[in-house]
């Protein structure tokens, strides 16, 4: 098996027991990653700093509240919702797959959400109404078509 870089592919273990998420300590040295000791010196140094990065984003991550997390990935499937929508041809079958994607979170996490919760069920039945305009829309267009 191989890891692809910008700088090419690397083989990697396939049978190492090593973690995919690479390991920084203390001193931002890289432990237990496959292929380390191939690389340059600059691409050590440019892994070591992608590592430490990702590092303390995962650990900010980690003290964000998930309620929050997840309003942010709901507001990103609305505004993938309006995108399918406000095309020159609205693509009302993706748009829909993102409503209904939206409406199911919101659905299955009803009093989960914390403060945000008002705003995703308001953005949720904006877009829903934005939805069945537009297909008011389409429908009325194609039955004035001869």
């Amino acid at each position: 098996m191989s890891l692809w870089t910008p700088d090419g592919e690397h083989e990697v273990n396939k049978g190492s027991d090593s973690d995919p998420n690479p390991q920084v300590n203390d001193d931002n040295e890289l432990t237990d990653l496959p292929g380390f000791d191939d690389l340059t010196p600059e691409q050590q140094e440019q892994a070591r700093a992608m590592a430490a990065e990702l590092a303390a984003a995962r650990e900010r991550l980690s003290q964000t509240p998930a309620a929050e997390v997840i309003a942010n990935h709901v507001m990103g499937i609305y505004e993938l919702a309006a995108i399918h929508l406000s095309n020159d041809v609205p693509n009302l079958s993706e748009a829909k797959v993102a409503i209904d994607a939206m409406s199911g979170i919101v659905a299955s996490l009803v009093g989960r959400l914390g403060e945000n919760e008002t705003v995703i069920k308001d953005a949720l039945q904006q877009i829903q109404m934005a939805y069945v305009q537009m297909a008011d829309n389409s429908n009325q267009a194609q039955s004035e078509e001869p």
